[in-house]
């Protein structure tokens, strides 16, 4: 009976424990959020990050996301290329970077209801006579390596060179070391109230708009409903436009 009596206890501890590994993991389940954290206002290191260091429109949004599912938000920073890599490795469940919808993307990864609408825009010097896409013609164009303004000047036929962080590309041009930027609107935005000496330059009939949405593992429907469900609502009662006003005119 003692022997019988040790084995029923030692059950009983051990189903006790599995009942706490199950519920301590439920609790503290999280979201793993790939980001390249050198595109502000949407994602960028501040000392004082909504989600550790990490700070912006992104992540906010990512933060709200994982709250409104019972989660937590982590964030894997690393370079922008590599960051559907590291979703079809498994290596983060998400990528949220301020990432363009593109068919060719849409072929490997699936895309959560867009939730930002920007454009490619030009970063000249104040004194530049460079007024469109059409007087770059002899210029040389600093781009951020795999963002949109890459394939766009690309695209274009026209002299660039590519850079890891746009702030690369941006001192290229403080410093006279290039003629122009070309990126998205937002950033261009952040950039040049920055960098005393910028303008920018728009050609809506040269670079049309594109989708911000955050990319999934293809046939991740689970996480992607959760995602979409979370983002129509923050569109709905207008949180994504106020992070948007707010991160755009921040110091």
């Amino acid at each position: 009976m003692k022997k019988l009596g040790k084995l029923m206890a030692a059950m009983l501890v051990i189903a006790l424990t599995a009942g706490c590994l199950t519920a301590c993991g439920s609790s503290s389940k999280s979201i793993v959020f790939g980001t390249n954290a050198e595109f502000p206002p949407f994602e960028f290191v501040s000392a004082n990050g909504v989600i550790g260091e990490y700070d912006g429109i992104d992540m906010a949004i990512a933060k709200e996301i994982a709250e409104k599912n019972g989660m937590t938000a982590e964030i894997s920073n690393m370079e922008f290329d590599s960051l559907l890599v590291a979703l079809q490795n498994g290596q983060v469940d998400a990528v949220i970077a301020g990432m363009t919808v593109t068919d060719e993307r849409a072929e490997s990864v699936d895309f959560s209801t867009s939730y930002y609408v920007a454009t490619q825009v030009i970063i000249v010097k104040e004194d530049s006579d460079i007024a469109s896409a059409d007087d770059l013609s002899d210029k040389l164009v600093a781009v951020v390596q795999g963002y949109t303004g890459e394939t766009a000047v690309n695209e274009l036929g026209l002299n660039y060179e590519s850079f890891k962080k746009g702030t690369e590309c941006v001192l290229e041009l403080v410093n006279g070391k290039c003629d122009a930027v070309v990126i998205d609107s937002a950033t261009a935005t952040k950039y040049v109230s920055d960098n005393a000496g910028l303008k920018i330059v728009e050609d809506e009939a040269v670079f049309g708009s594109e989708e911000y949405a955050i990319a999934v593992k293809k046939g991740n429907t689970e996480l992607l409903n959760k995602i979409n469900k979370a983002i129509e609502e923050m569109l709905a009662n207008g949180t994504i436009a106020e992070l948007g006003d707010k991160y755009s005119t921040a110091e």
